[in-house]
């Protein structure tokens, strides 16, 4: 049986992107090829709150993990420190405990998200065993939210066309969170377009910015334009940095008036007024 390393397992509405409000379980896998250090800090600095938190465990779960205001907001689900708290789960007790998740323990309207993390990292393989259980024939949405560096293989690219097939009505969905300078990650490392163009070909691909300053916006105008020159046609967000509510609130009027200033959508952080970016939320 194939396994999977989950660092959380939630029911909650998607915050952000396309299906903002969406009921959704949220499959979050550990493991990223970037920590996006950078938000939320004056440029050129690096956060270290994951490495002082972890300096100030153990912790016993998620649930009493400190929330981080600078850097990635998700940062246990990379960060070597936390590792032991993201457990190998078989395919089958992960789909037998998303199902029980939802309201009515089947599917009806909620959507599958995997994220992360970086969920293409490493479980391309384990996800079509996981997809094919009989408890999760009936799931129609299904969303990877990925920073758009992983390729697919050939073998987990023949299975998603399969799978959009297979039933009537399902939609498959990229969203992809391309990290910019104020992330801390590098242009070359981080903006590989020919990749995004690749998801595009079998479903539905967005690119989201987290930004806070008009530099940061100028930055994204200028990446779409990377991004297009390659043939990518899909929709472009700005999403407002923020992992705890005091820094959301700082830009994120600000953010949405420069998408609209700029032709560009906004995704909110919903969840983050809603729930406060609590862990499961």
């Amino acid at each position: 049986m194939n396994k999977i390393k989950i660092s959380e397992l939630f029911y909650s509405i998607q915050g952000e992107g396309r299906h903002m409000g969406v009921p959704s379980v949220f499959l979050r896998t550990y493991g990223c090829n970037f920590q996006c250090r950078g938000f939320g800090m004056s440029k050129g600095e690096l956060s270290k709150e994951a490495d002082v938190i972890a300096e100030n465990g153990p912790y016993k779960n998620y649930d009493t993990l400190p929330l981080a205001e600078t850097g990635c907001d998700s940062y246990a689900s990379w960060h070597p420190k936390f590792k032991d708290l993201s457990p190998l789960m078989a395919t089958n007790e992960i789909a037998e405990k998303i199902v029980n998740l939802l309201p009515f323990k089947r599917w009806e309207d909620e959507h599958l998200v995997i994220t992360g993390g970086e969920p293409l990292l490493g479980w391309q393989r384990e996800y079509p065993q996981l997809l094919e259980n009989s408890v999760m024939q009936e799931l129609k949405g299904l969303t990877f939210e990925t920073n758009g560096t992983q390729w697919l293989s050939d073998e987990f690219k023949r299975y998603l066309f399969t799978w959009k097939r297979m039933a009537y009505g399902r939609d498959l969905t990229f969203s992809v969170s391309a990290k910019l300078s104020c992330s801390g990650e590098s242009r070359d490392k981080a903006i590989i377009p020919s990749i995004v163009c690749d998801y595009a070909e079998i479903g539905y691909t967005y690119l989201k910015f987290v930004v806070s300053t008009e530099e940061d916006v100028d930055e994204a105008i200028e990446t779409v334009d990377i991004y297009r020159a390659e043939g990518f046609t899909g929709p472009v967000y700005l999403m407002p940095v923020g992992g705890v509510n005091e820094v959301y609130n700082l830009n994120a009027r600000s953010v949405a008036e420069m998408a609209l200033g700029n032709g560009l959508r906004y995704s909110d952080r919903l969840h983050l007024p809603l729930f406060g970016n609590s862990w499961g939320t």
